[in-house]
């Protein structure tokens, strides 16, 4: 029987999501999407757990499809009050390097980063944000969803031992003489 992979890509999601959203740990990210290769297998790996057979390669990818757009969301979510947080900080640190260095840039260029500067585009580049990375996690989602089967496999068990009096099915001919 099949286990359900509503749980492991729940559980993978939160994990690919929170990792993104953190401001210095997202780095990771950066690493050929790290965090969201890692939950992928991870919620691969908790489906492994849920069932003896070996979690087949669809499957998985599958998980780790569902795991990578939860996970989009559960970032956009919890990056809205970390650039609530750190919002204001970002705004003050582009202002000062428009003063220091922006007299070289094209008016318009300059004033893009001004209006970045005074928060004007924050929910417009959020929604582009998320919606970039529920195409982004959805696919590297599945490679490590993929990743996680290979990984994950349960060994196979060895050959019973052959029964004396019967034929060996390793040998072609039978028992020796």
């Amino acid at each position: 029987m099949r286990a359900s992979k509503v749980q492991p890509a729940l559980l993978g999601g939160v994990v690919i999501g929170t990792l993104s959203a953190l401001p210095v740990i997202s780095m990771g990210n950066c690493l050929c999407c790290l965090w969201v290769i890692l939950g992928g297998a991870l919620a691969t790996y908790l489906l492994q757990q849920a069932q003896a057979a070996p979690v087949e390669g669809t499957d998985g990818a599958i998980t780790g499809l569902l795991a990578g757009l939860v996970g989009a969301v559960v970032g956009s979510l919890l990056a809205i009050p970390i650039q609530m947080l750190m919002g204001p900080m970002n705004g003050d640190l582009l202002a000062r390097i428009l003063d220091q260095g922006g007299n070289d840039m094209p008016p318009e260029m300059r004033d893009t980063l001004q209006s970045f500067a005074r928060g004007g585009a924050a929910g417009a580049l959020m929604v582009i944000g998320f919606l970039f990375s529920l195409v982004i996690n959805a696919v590297f989602g599945a490679l490590g969803g993929l990743l996680g089967t290979v990984m994950f496999k349960p060994s196979t068990p060895p050959p019973p031992p052959p029964v004396p009096g019967f034929a060996d099915p390793t040998r072609p001919y039978g028992p020796e003489a």
